[in-house]
């Protein structure tokens, strides 16, 4: 059985979304659960504790709705680190770090008039 440290693979955490929004457009019970409880109707479709630390939250999707998320501080020690540093001079990716990220942090914005799809890392 799964623990709630156990990290969720991109294509879990995919699947957990889909389902819940197709859950949240018919069942009238578990729409009212996300909106209250997110982390709890996460945890019902997934049938597994989600990870410590990781934030869910669901938006009645009714109206138009901007979100920002908000990279993590840093400290004030601005310098990079040797990695950091190769990204930015070679034009490489993050991996690991910005893969998870991504996959949990996208989201779509629709109906808002004038925006397109906003999220994930740039």
């Amino acid at each position: 059985m799964a623990t709630a440290t156990t990290p969720w693979t991109p294509q879990e955490i995919e699947r957990v979304i889909e389902d819940s929004i197709k859950r949240g457009k018919t069942d009238p019970k578990f729409r009212a659960l996300a909106l209250s409880n997110s982390r709890a109707a996460i945890e019902e479709v997934a049938g597994k504790p989600i990870p410590e630390g990781l934030k869910v939250k669901f938006f009645d999707g009714s109206g138009a709705q901007l979100s920002i998320i908000l990279p993590e501080p840093v400290s004030d020690d601005s310098e990079l680190t040797d990695t950091q540093l190769e990204q930015v001079a070679g034009g490489g990716r993050c991996a690991a770090s910005c893969a998870a990220s991504c996959a949990v942090t996208s989201t779509i914005s629709i109906g808002l008039p004038g925006v397109g799809a906003v999220g994930g890392c740039l």
